[in-house]
């Protein structure tokens, strides 16, 4: 199972549903850039498919859906409760059950959070890692600009979601910072299914908090507690837009505070440390604002309709224990 495809059932969980049941074929665009230590580790994992991203087919049929892109791919059952991973080069798979799924989800959060807890606390960028009271606020902007995705003509939305220390600017406290592109078309029934199914699935393996059970975005959410609820927000919002999504860019910063860039800023001390802390730093000034990852999904075609063997275990794949 891909870092992309299960971090981005997190980010795409919020999109315009609707209560329809057909079936539908698509093929997708998908990315998930971690930047920072966690990239390093998640972008390594991920290969070319973290830095190019993914393309793939996407079929819902009843109670089954299939992605299927040239390397993996899975099939997910809501009725057995099961996801079917798929190895397309070996021509093998494997079973998976949502409790499972659930297991590793609760591990990786209880490893992530573990770790998070040893930080420094000048590495401490949100203000709920920091023990203050935090303040969530949200930004719609409706720019005006249209463009035609997978022959529908869609406008496009920004949507902005901050948190920070309540009274306190954002660059004195520090924070975190969401903004999501989104390009929204007058309603798709057909793709609202696939939206929904995911939507279906997060809530059957992870309940209410609609979380992933990518290690890497485990690590994110115990690193910056606040987002969390950003993210409620942000799905929120993204729900009440008037239309389908089809397509986001979304993007994750962290600020840090006024002090924070203070010490950032002060000169390295003297001896072989210094000289070499000096040698390193030369020429590049501290940022205050730190792109955490990049997640983006954009349909590409839509067909309405699909067959039983689309969701079904390609003939020839041997099941590996």
């Amino acid at each position: 199972m891909t870092i992309t495809r299960f971090a981005l059932a997190l980010i795409i969980s919020g999109f315009v549903v609707a209560a329809v049941h057909g079936d539908v074929r698509t093929r997708q665009k998908t990315q998930l850039k971690f930047e920072g230590m966690i990239g390093r580790i998640a972008n390594l994992a991920g290969g070319s498919a973290a830095a190019d991203g993914i393309i793939e087919t996407v079929t819902v049929r009843g109670s089954r859906k299939s992605e299927l892109n040239d390397r993996t791919g899975r099939i997910i059952d809501l009725v057995e409760e099961r996801v079917y991973e798929l190895d397309v080069r070996r021509k093998e798979y494997r079973v998976v059950t949502f409790a499972q799924l659930r297991e590793q989800w609760q591990k990786a959060r209880e490893d992530a959070e573990r770790s998070a807890k040893d930080r420094p606390a000048d590495e401490r960028e949100d203000p709920a890692d920091q023990g203050k009271e935090v303040e969530i606020t949200l930004d719609v902007k409706e720019t005006g600009a249209r463009k035609s995705i997978a022959g529908h003509d869609a406008s496009q939305v920004i949507i902005t979601v901050t948190a920070k220390e309540k009274d306190k600017a954002l660059e004195d406290s520090g924070g975190l910072v969401v903004t999501s592109d989104v390009w929204v078309a007058p309603k798709v029934a057909a793709l609202d299914e696939v939206t929904q199914f995911t939507v279906r699935f997060i809530k059957a393996v992870y309940g209410e908090e609609a979380v992933t059970s990518a290690q890497q975005m485990a690590t994110v959410v115990a690193m910056y507690p606040s987002l969390q609820e950003m993210m409620t927000e942000l799905e929120e919002k993204t729900r009440a837009l008037d239309g389908t999504v089809m397509s986001t860019v979304t993007r994750f910063e962290s600020i840090k505070s006024a002090e924070a860039m203070k010490r950032t800023s002060a000169p390295p001390t003297g001896g072989l440390g210094g000289a070499l802390a000096r040698r390193l730093g030369a020429g590049r000034a501290p940022e205050q604002r730190s792109l955490l990852l990049t997640s983006a999904t954009e349909t590409q075609s839509i067909n309405t309709t699909a067959s039983d063997a689309d969701v079904a275990i390609p003939a020839g794949f041997k099941e590996r224990k």
